[in-house]
């Protein structure tokens, strides 16, 4: 795992990055989610969104706790680099939307393992909930791989089952 160095980023902007960065995501995974078929992938971006949605949360009560006299103002442009995930033109093959997405959780996983070691022990549930925040990125990246392998080996065969994904 690549360690990333966030040292010359104020913690404002480290902030106001992770803030918009779950919000992209959220998007993306909600734009996603309204237009596969596929009832299990549906509902597991869905999931994601939610989570996205949940990181998002907190991070801003950080921020509010923080910077108690700031309002949030999302950036459009943000100096830190996290990859952008930005939602898929209608044509975007379905296995490039998930590499994208996997590209971006990785991408996460390693901003919130750095981002929660610019906290103290004098912060220790929020540098806690950071570091569980990266890990739950990295179970997102486990998701994303996990359909798109599935879905590699069905493009492979030239096989797709609509119900495949159906329980009882």
């Amino acid at each position: 795992m690549k360690e990333v160095d966030l040292k010359k980023y104020s913690l404002e902007d480290l902030l106001l990055a992770a803030m918009k960065s779950e919000i992209e995501s959220h998007s993306v995974y909600t734009t996603i989610a309204n237009k596969v078929k596929n009832g299990l992938l549906k509902d597991k971006f869905k999931y994601l969104a939610a989570e996205e949605e949940k990181h998002r949360s907190f991070i801003e009560k950080v921020y509010q706790a923080k910077y108690p006299k700031k309002k949030i103002a999302i950036p459009k442009t943000t100096p830190v680099p996290l990859p952008q995930l930005t939602i898929p033109d209608e044509d975007a093959p379905l296995g490039t939307i998930l590499k994208n997405a996997m590209i971006a959780e990785q991408a996460a996983h390693e901003f919130y393992q750095s981002l929660s070691k610019q906290f103290t022990k004098n912060d220790s549930t929020i540098r806690n909930t950071l570091s569980y925040f990266a890990d739950m990125e990295l179970q997102h990246f486990k998701i994303l791989e996990i359909e798109k392998e599935s879905m590699d080996r069905f493009e492979e065969a030239d096989v797709y089952w609509d119900m495949v994904h159906a329980g009882p």
